[in-house]
């Protein structure tokens, strides 16, 4: 018998997560039944929606909500080997059992020398989140000028590569003069520190004097109400993310959109990676592909220990990681 050990949501989130809002249990597992698999936890994902979706999707005592990249250590289902690795939806646990409905395997094309963590980021839920909000929600265009916050996170800097890729012409901001720096080395053509600007106006204003025809916006709150002023007739923008709203106590107030948006004959469209889930394997495929040609490069903020989960989720929210937070068991 196998006992498991996993992080729960002791008490809901009240403001910014604190480290007593979590609980480590021990769980002891079940021995297999026909058609079953045990799985041991080798990476896990700590991601801003969580945040927004504890609230919604649990109650206190559940176990925090999650993926992870998971090796099958014993199977009886005919389909899954032993030692073979998967993408699992399975929450913040080093063990867990599944009936392999809802795993997908690692592509048989992944390469030796790419860490299997980049299945939680660039290759995975992150990078499938920029690769279809760039070619479905804001349909960009070669000769466009992109947008996007945020933009050395895990989603926002690797919307910036594939719309280069594209042919567009990108503007990120970050939190930091270390992310502004890693913008510009991976090929961003505009960068700046939203931070030490006086003037987010100005600063993005400078960065394109002609405004944006694409916004990938990971950020919502005042950021959105500036950037929303300098779009171009007929812009397109991809609401991704709200981070600087999901730990405000009291909701922001306006200002508000509909000026701007009437005006400029605006398409703002939230979205949900989700929603293409029938194209997860052309979204895989194609990253891939991108990330072992140098197209597409990648940085991972890596925490060791699982007993560290809640402190690398609280780091994250708070902007301390450089591309994809993930914490290796």
């Amino acid at each position: 018998m196998v006992t498991a050990k996993a992080w729960v949501l002791k008490k809901h989130f009240e403001g910014f997560p604190k480290t007593s809002d979590f609980d480590l249990k021990e769980v002891k597992l079940p021995n297999l039944k026909d058609g079953e698999l045990l799985l041991e936890s080798v990476f896990l994902s700590v991601d801003p929606y969580m945040r927004v979706y504890s609230r919604r999707v649990m109650k206190e005592g559940d176990i925090m909500i999650g993926t992870q990249v998971a090796r099958i250590v014993e199977s009886k289902n005919p389909a899954f080997t032993v030692g073979a690795f998967v993408v699992a939806d399975s929450g913040w646990r080093t063990h867990f059992i599944s009936d392999g409905k809802d795993l997908h395997l690692l592509p048989s094309s992944w390469p030796e020398s790419l860490p299997r963590s980049l299945a939680l980021g660039t290759v995975g839920m992150p990078g499938l989140t920029a690769y279809f909000g760039l070619l479905e929600v804001c349909k960009m265009k070669p000769g466009e000028t992109v947008l996007v916050n945020a933009a050395a996170g895990a989603v926002g800097s690797v919307v910036g590569q594939l719309a280069k890729i594209g042919g567009c012409k990108v503007v990120g901001c970050a939190g930091s003069d270390d992310k502004v720096a890693y913008l510009k080395k991976i090929g961003f053509d505009e960068a700046f520190n939203y931070k030490t600007v006086k003037s987010l106006d100005e600063a993005l204003r400078k960065a394109s004097p002609d405004g944006y025809d694409c916004f990938f916006d990971n950020v919502g709150g005042e950021f959105a109400s500036i950037a929303i002023n300098q779009m171009k007739k007929y812009g397109r923008i991809a609401v991704c993310g709200a981070i600087s709203l999901y730990n405000d106590s009291v909701p922001q107030k306006g200002p508000y959109v509909q000026v701007s948006m009437i005006l400029k004959e605006l398409r703002m469209e939230g979205f949900l990676v989700s929603r293409w889930s029938n194209r997860r394997e052309e979204g895989v495929k194609a990253l891939l592909k991108w990330v072992m040609e140098g197209k597409v490069k990648y940085h991972e903020q890596v925490t060791e220990g699982f007993e560290n989960m809640p402190m690398a989720f609280i780091g994250m929210l708070k902007g301390e990681n450089l591309g994809k937070a993930v914490v290796k068991v």
